[in-house]
C-alpha cells in the first residue's frame, strides 16, 4: 500500500475512535495561583525607608511600599502606587526616585491598594559638588558592563583597552582611561565628543553595542565628570558595605514580585541609595528573576537568592517563595536543642511540616553508619529495640557510646586523611602511616580544632618525627599549599582567582599570589629513608604575579579583629589569623563540612564554596552553630553530637504532603551513598 494512504488511512482511524469514545486531548491543568488571581484585602501600608533624608545635588532616593493584608501578609505593591507632592523642595523622576530641588523639609503622599500614608522627606544640602570617580564614573562603569568579564574587564581586556574586572581597583581603571592612548578618549573642551561617550551612545562604531542615551543620568555624569577635568580623589570615601532591603524577601504567590533597595555605606559614615547603579542576578532563575533594577519577580515556589554586586562588595538576599500552601497548618514540634528551633523557624517560614522521627532501627543504622562508618551488629539491633528507655535517652546513650569507640577514632582519621589528601604518591609508605597516626591521635584525644590546624601550619622538622610536617610534603609550591588550605580550612575556591579575578566573587588574581607568599619561606631537605625536614628558609622564594611580573607581597586576603603577631614567621603569622575566632571562614566552614556529612548536604551547599553568591539555606542556624563550636574551644566531637542528638538529625525518610519538594530545609532524611 502506498505509504500516503497508509497515513490516511491511521489518521483516519484515529479520528473515529477519538470521536466515538468521546475522548479528547488532554486538557491542561489548573494553573497554581498568582499575584493577578489572588484576592487580597491590604489593611493598611509600610514605606521604607519611614523617612528619606537626601544630603547631596546628585543624591536620589526610591521607596518601597508594602501593603499589608487583613491576614497579616505583607505584598510589595510598589508597582500600584502613585507618588506626589506638594512641596517645593524634591521632585520625582520618570522612575519615582526622588531628587533634591532645595534644601527644607517636605512631604511624599504615597497612595496604593485604597490606602494613603505620607512619608517626611529632608533635604539637607544642593550645594554643588564635583563628580568623584571612585564614588559615581565607577558604578556606572560595572552597571553599563563595561568591567564585565566578557568586555574590558576580561583578563586580556577588549581591543586593547582593559579595565579592572568588575571594577574592584577604580585607581587601576582611572590610569587606564586617562593615560591610555595619550589620553584621548576624552575631549574636556567638547565632552559629547570624547570617545567614552561617543561609542556607548553609538556616535562612533562600538563593538559593545548601544549602552546608554544622551538623556540618560549615566550620560549627564559621565559628561559632567569630563567637563570638570577627569578628576580621580585619592581621599574619597570608599565603600565599606552594603545592605539589602528586604533581607529575607518573601513572596507568596507566582508572579509576585518585590523591589529591592540597596544602601551602600562609605568610610566616612555616610550612606547612599545605590539601587541604580547595583548590579543584580539570581541564583536561580527557575524560582525568581531578578531585574537590572532590583525588582524580583517570583517563577515557582522555592528559594533562591537576589545576589547583589556594588563596588567591589557583594551581598545576597535569599529569597522564599510560598506558592499554594492552602491548608497548610503548623503543628508543635520537640526539640532537643537549639538546633531544632532554628530549623522549625525556618520551616513556618516556608510552610513546610516535618517528618515524624525515625523509627529505632533506621535511628540505629544511620547514626552507626554516620559516626563509626560500619552498620551495627544484629545483637547490637536486637538490644536497641527491645530497649524500653525513654526513646530521646535510649538514643543519646547509644550516640555517646558510639562517640567512645574505637569505630568512631578510625573513621573520623580515615575522613581526615582523605581531607588532607594523605597518599603514598607522595608520603612514602611509611610517611602515610606516620601522618595517619598524627591524624588518628588528634581524633582519639578529641585535639581542638583551632589547634589542630596551627599545627599543620605552622609544622616543622622531621616528617617521621613530627608528622605534622607532612603538610608541605603533600603539596610542594606555595600556591598548590594555599589552595589546600583555603579550601580545606576556609570553604573557598581560591584556585579560580590564579589566572583571572575570580568570577563569582570579591577574590582577585593579586589577592591569589599574596596570600600563596606566605608559604614561600617553606624549605625541604632529604633524609634518609625517604624521610623530610621541614624548615623555615631564611629568604623566601619568590612568587611572582604573572600579571605584574613582580614577587607578591604576604597580605591576607581580608582583614579581621583577631591578633597577628608582626615579628612572628611568615607561616606562624598565617596560623594566627587563619585560626583567629574572628576569622568569619575558619570556624564556620568546618561546623557546615560536619554538618554535610550527617545531612548529605551542607548549610551552604557545595560546601567547600563559602562566598556571597551561595547563601547558607539557613544562616541563623549556621551563625548559631559557629558561635557555640567557637564558644566550646572547637570541640569537634561535642558538635557531633549536639547534631546527632537534635530531632532534626533523627527525622524519618519518609516524607509528607507537605515536605516532599524540600532537599535544602532539613524536614526530612535524605537518601545518601554510604560512601
Amino acid at each position: 500500500m502506498p505509504l500516503p494512504l497508509l497515513r490516511q488511512l491511521l489518521l483516519s482511524a484515529v479520528f473515529v475512535t477519538l470521536c466515538c469514545s468521546g475522548s479528547a486531548p488532554a486538557v491542561a491543568q489548573q494553573p497554581a495561583a498568582t499575584a493577578n488571581s489572588a484576592e487580597r484585602t491590604f489593611a493598611s501600608l509600610e514605606v521604607f525607608p519611614a523617612t528619606v533624608v537626601i544630603s547631596s545635588i546628585r543624591d536620589a532616593r526610591r521607596v518601597v511600599v508594602t501593603g499589608v493584608t487583613s491576614d497579616g501578609q505583607r505584598i510589595d505593591v510598589t508597582s500600584k502606587a502613585t507618588f506626589s507632592t506638594q512641596t517645593p523642595v524634591f521632585t520625582l523622576d520618570s522612575d519615582n526616585y526622588l531628587t533634591p530641588l532645595a534644601a527644607g523639609a517636605g512631604t511624599l503622599k504615597v497612595e496604593a491598594v485604597g490606602q494613603t500614608i505620607e512619608v517626611p522627606v529632608q533635604v539637607t544640602s544642593i550645594d554643588p559638588v564635583a563628580v568623584e570617580f571612585s564614588r559615581e564614573v565607577n558604578p556606572l562603569l560595572s552597571k553599563s558592563g563595561c568591567n564585565q568579564g566578557l568586555c574590558h574587564g576580561s583578563a586580556n581586556g577588549k581591543n586593547g583597552f582593559k579595565l579592572s574586572l568588575r571594577g574592584y581597583d577604580s585607581f587601576y581603571d582611572y590610569r587606564a582611561l586617562v593615560d591610555d592612548i595619550s589620553g584621548r578618549r576624552f575631549n574636556r573642551s567638547q565632552p559629547s565628543q570624547s570617545l567614552m561617550l561617543l561609542k556607548p551612545t553609538q556616535g562612533v562604531p562600538h563593538e559593545g553595542g548601544f549602552l546608554f542615551d544622551e538623556q540618560s543620568r549615566t550620560y549627564r555624569v559621565l559628561e559632567q565628570w569630563i567637563a570638570e577635568g577627569c578628576s580621580y580623589r585619592t581621599d574619597s570615601a570608599r565603600v565599606v558595605g552594603i545592605k539589602v532591603h528586604p533581607p529575607t524577601p518573601l513572596l507568596q504567590l507566582r508572579h509576585d514580585q518585590q523591589q529591592l533597595i540597596v544602601i551602600a555605606e562609605y568610610s566616612d559614615g555616610s550612606s547612599r541609595d545605590v539601587t541604580r547603579d547595583a548590579v543584580f542576578d539570581t541564583s536561580n532563575f527557575e524560582v525568581a528573576t531578578v531585574s537590572k533594577t532590583g525588582l524580583i519577580t517570583a517563577v515557582q515556589r522555592g528559594e533562591a537568592a537576589a545576589l547583589v554586586r556594588y563596588e567591589g562588595n557583594y551581598a545576597a538576599a535569599p529569597i522564599s517563595i510560598l506558592g499554594n500552601r492552602d491548608g497548610y497548618q503548623w503543628t508543635p514540634q520537640p526539640e532537643q536543642n537549639f538546633i531544632d528551633g532554628l530549623v522549625h523557624s525556618k520551616l513556618q517560614r516556608m510552610k513546610i511540616l516535618p517528618s515524624d522521627l525515625a523509627g529505632d532501627a533506621e535511628f540505629l543504622r544511620r547514626v552507626s553508619l554516620d559516626i563509626t562508618g560500619v552498620p551495627p551488629g544484629i545483637a547490637e539491633i536486637q538490644a536497641f529495640l527491645q530497649d524500653k528507655t525513654e526513646t530521646q535517652a535510649k538514643r543519646t546513650a547509644k550516640i555517646d557510646q558510639l562517640l567512645a569507640s574505637s569505630g568512631y577514632v578510625e573513621h573520623w582519621t580515615l575522613k581526615w586523611s582523605d581531607l588532607l589528601l594523605n597518599r603514598r604518591k607522595t608520603l612514602t609508605e611509611r610517611g602515610v602511616w606516620s601522618f595517619r597516626n598524627w591524624i588518628r591521635q588528634s581524633v582519639a584525644a578529641n585535639r581542638s580544632y583551632q589547634q589542630f590546624a596551627a599545627e599543620l601550619i605552622t609544622a616543622n622538622g622531621s616528617t617521621f618525627e613530627n608528622p605534622a610536617a607532612s603538610y608541605y610534603r603533600i603539596a610542594r609550591e606555595p600556591k598548590m599549599v594555599m589552595e589546600n588550605m583555603t579550601q580545606v580550612f576556609l570553604g573557598t575556591r581560591f584556585n579560580c582567582n590564579q589566572c583571572h579575578d575570580h568570577p563569582f566573587e570579591r577574590w582577585t588574581q593579586r589577592q591569589y599570589y599574596e596570600l600563596a607568599a606566605w608559604m614561600a619561606d617553606v624549605g625541604r631537605r632529604p633524609l634518609p629513608d625517604g624521610d623530610e625536614f621541614i624548615f623555615t628558609m631564611s629568604s623566601a622564594v619568590p612568587v611572582v604575579n604573572p600579571d605584574s611580573n613582580q614577587p607578591a607581597t604576604p597580605r591576607f586576603p581580608f582583614e579581621h579583629g583577631g591578633a597577628v603577631d608582626a615579628s612572628a614567621t611568615r607561616r606562624e603569622q598565617l596560623a594566627q589569623w587563619l585560626t583567629a575566632n574572628e576569622n568569619p571562614y575558619f570556624a564556620k566552614s568546618i561546623v557546615n563540612r560536619y554538618w554535610s556529612y550527617f545531612f548529605g548536604r551542607g548549610i551552604i551547599d557545595p560546601v567547600d564554596d563559602i562566598r556571597a553568591g551561595n547563601p547558607a539555606s539557613n544562616p541563623e542556624l549556621l551563625d548559631a552553630l559557629t558561635k557555640d563550636f567557637i564558644d566550646n574551644n572547637y570541640d569537634l566531637k561535642r558538635l557531633i553530637r549536639l547534631i546527632c542528638t537534635s530531632v532534626t538529625y533523627q527525622r524519618s525518610l519518609e516524607s509528607n504532603q507537605w515536605n516532599e519538594d524540600d532537599s535544602s530545609n532539613f524536614s526530612h532524611a535524605l537518601p545518601r551513598r554510604l560512601a
